[in-house]
């Protein structure tokens, strides 16, 4: 069942999806529609899970299940990606390639490659204080590090010491 993002519990669990791109406003509309008609039926087993989503900037997706009665299981998370994949090929964009990296600059979400992204640091597009996603994002209350400075990220290792 559809909750509001803002009502859901800290401890839910939260999948993070990167658009490559900035969706418009009638895509944003039609993700938000598809999302929420999937949340209200959204369930493991045939029991209704607590569900919701948020969409950060028309490009980042937060999924998040309130696990406290039910575990989302496989078959679940499976039908979420699903319908994520669905919403790729109706809006022409990737969501659900984890090979990617999103980051800030000026206030502008880019997203680039992972195997390209070395490039980026050594052309100085991504400095040690450049906010990047933080992929490794798992529950609710641990939201306030979704962007965190690259040299907090794995993008650290292309840095001088």
């Amino acid at each position: 069942m559809y909750v509001d993002f803002n009502k859901m519990p800290e401890n839910s669990r939260v999948w993070v999806y990167q658009a490559e791109r900035t969706l418009n406003e009638q895509e944003a509309s039609q993700l938000k529609r598809r999302l929420t008609a999937f949340c209200e039926g959204w369930n493991t087993h045939g029991n209704l899970m607590p569900t919701s989503f948020d969409l950060i900037e028309n490009q980042i997706i937060l999924l998040a299940v309130d696990e406290s009665n039910l575990g989302a299981s496989g078959c679940s998370i499976d039908s979420s990606v699903r319908v994520l994949r669905e919403l790729e090929a109706s809006l022409g964009v990737d969501l659900t390639n984890q090979g990617k990296v999103s980051y800030k600059n000026n206030q502008t979400i880019k997203v680039s490659p992972a195997l390209g992204i070395k490039q980026k640091v050594l052309a100085g597009e991504i400095s040690v204080d450049t906010e990047v996603i933080n992929p490794l994002i798992k529950e609710k209350s641990h939201l306030n590090q979704l962007w965190i400075p690259a040299k907090s990220s794995w993008l650290n290792k292309f840095f001088p010491n």
